[in-house]
């Protein structure tokens, strides 16, 4: 094969996203929260972006920020032609071409109270001390007044400080201290600590030993059997029989009555006081101090039932960040002498500041438009319940709504619905599908799901269904599906087995007798 050089013309198609499709794409796909932070810090980085104030200009002065980019440099608007929709770069480009990317930002939210929340103004209250708002006569923050909660880690340190005047003893309770959990568990080597200070380990020992008499009962504990007994000898019950049924907690919780009586060798009447004793206690009492408290998810669409029976959908506002583009800076900036460097940095960031607005826009009006499609589609669960959830997927909100399922797939990630029946992820509507016996029509997973934990919990102590009998009972009621696809189901939604549920029923009638 002989070598030589030679020139060959090729033609091929690639799809090439510009750094600021990309970031439409990131857009898409954020929670509310991720998305606030973005805004943020979009706000703090690009000078032509501030924060819309309320629902309408204050001063007058909205025109001038939001006018035609155009006008102020229309050098910029060709270095944006390629910025096409992301939903129409996905989708093929044939339906969703989005507007002018050089469009008046007053155009690019014709229903702003519906997709862009106002931010709320700050009126000068944070700027006075609650004396001064008492004297002004406006009241006191309340919230000015309310005490820190005490941490754990500041709760033990404070007894460590009162139990030991040696000062040895207080370094080491210190390093204790440290390596405790927020729920009171000891998490470290007491060799590597003892090693680590350079003291002898049974200094280490016995400063441990002083500080588990520490409130709350129960801390510095090292696995679920010393905090339970150190709990019980602090009640004073930690007996021979109380010790055996501590050492035997793995037949506690496989609810095997008949080998705790044979391991404490106790009566049945006795053995049920003793497990209602330990119900009692407090595996995790470092809880009780500094619990961070779980932050309620807002959701981002509303759904509102009509009085003819249909269903409203509308974004939450509160959840939609609502930027402008400064022009009035802007026009003033570029009259003045600007350096070459100085003047493509501005137009950089007017660039990346329409594209945001726009981005922002576009995000919302999707997400709008596929949660109305999802209400469309699951209309019988909204109705009557999580029995007539309808099986659905991807492709048939994308098919209807006319996107990619990449992109319908982006939109439902980290996304909630606030509806009649509870607050559900977007995602949530989505589950396979199982045949029906016959000609039926195909039940969702989810239903399917449901209707198993529905027998389950129905069921009498006497007559537990086994994984056989929930199948039997199904296909009674249409449902075509498989023990060992009952048993998934059973294993996901927590539900131990029949064997297991059997145990339970036979130790909570002996606890209740």
């Amino acid at each position: 094969m002989a070598i030589n050089a030679k020139l060959e013309m090729r033609q091929t198609q690639s799809l090439v996203m510009t750094p600021q499709l990309q970031q439409a794409i990131k857009l898409l796909q954020l929670s509310n929260m991720e998305l606030t932070a973005f805004v943020e810090g979009e706000l703090e980085r690009n000078p032509l972006l501030e924060r819309a104030e309320g629902d309408g200009p204050a001063d007058g002065t909205a025109d001038d920020r939001s006018s035609d980019s155009t006008d102020a440099n229309s050098d910029s608007a060709s270095e944006q032609s390629d910025a096409d929709d992301w939903v129409d770069l996905e989708s093929g480009g044939d339906s969703n071409r989005t507007d002018d990317m050089d469009a008046d930002p007053r155009d690019m939210f014709p229903d702003s109270e519906d997709f862009v929340p106002g931010a709320v103004m700050d009126s000068g209250w944070s700027g006075l001390t609650p004396a001064s708002r008492a004297l002004s006569g406006e009241g006191a923050d309340l919230e000015s007044y309310v005490a820190e909660e005490k941490t754990l880690r500041l709760h033990l340190s404070e007894q460590l400080a009162l139990a030991f005047p040696d000062p040895v003893r207080r370094m080491i309770g210190q390093h204790i201290i440290d390596m405790t959990d927020e729920t009171g568990y000891l998490r470290g080597d007491l060799d590597g600590l003892a090693t680590q200070l350079g003291a002898p380990l049974e200094l280490v020992e016995e400063t441990l030993a002083a500080m588990q008499c520490f409130d709350p009962c129960g801390v510095f504990a090292r696995d679920l059997r010393e905090c339970l007994t150190l709990q019980l000898k602090e009640q004073d019950r930690c007996d021979p029989a109380m010790a055996a049924l501590i050492d035997n907690l793995h037949l506690l919780a496989a609810h095997d009555v008949a080998a705790l009586k044979r391991a404490t060798a106790v009566t049945d009447e006795d053995l049920a006081d003793m497990v209602s004793e330990v119900r009692r206690l407090n595996p995790k009492p470092g809880l009780r101090y500094g619990s961070v408290p779980a932050q309620p998810i807002v959701p981002d669409v509303l759904l509102r039932s009509l009085p003819d029976g249909s269903y409203h959908v509308e974004l939450n506002s509160d959840t939609l960040p609502r930027v402008l583009v400064n022009q009035t800076y802007y026009a003033t900036v570029a009259k003045s002498p600007l350096a070459k460097e100085d003047k493509s940095y501005l137009v950089d960031c007017l660039q990346t500041a329409n594209w945001l607005v726009k981005s922002l826009d576009q995000r919302a009006r999707t997400i709008l438009k596929v949660s109305q499609e999802i209400v469309r589609q699951q209309d019988a669960f909204f109705t009557y319940g999580v029995r007539h959830l309808r099986p659905l997927n991807l492709k048939t909100v994308a098919d209807a709504i006319s996107m990619h399922e990449s992109t319908v797939s982006r939109v439902t990630a980290n996304k909630y619905m606030a509806t009649n029946r509870g607050l559900f992820e977007l995602k949530y509507f989505f589950t396979s599908a199982i045949p029906a016996t016959g000609e039926g029509d195909l039940h969702s997973s989810e239903a399917v799901r449901h209707r198993i934990r529905e027998m389950i919990d129905a069921e009498a102590a006497g007559d537990v269904l086994s994984d056989d009998k929930i199948v039997e009972r199904l296909k009674e009621d249409g449902v075509d599906i498989a023990r060992r696809t009952v048993a998934k189901y059973r294993e996901a939604l927590g539900i131990p087995s029949s064997v297991q549920r059997r145990r339970q029923k036979r130790m909570a009638l002996a606890v209740s007798a």
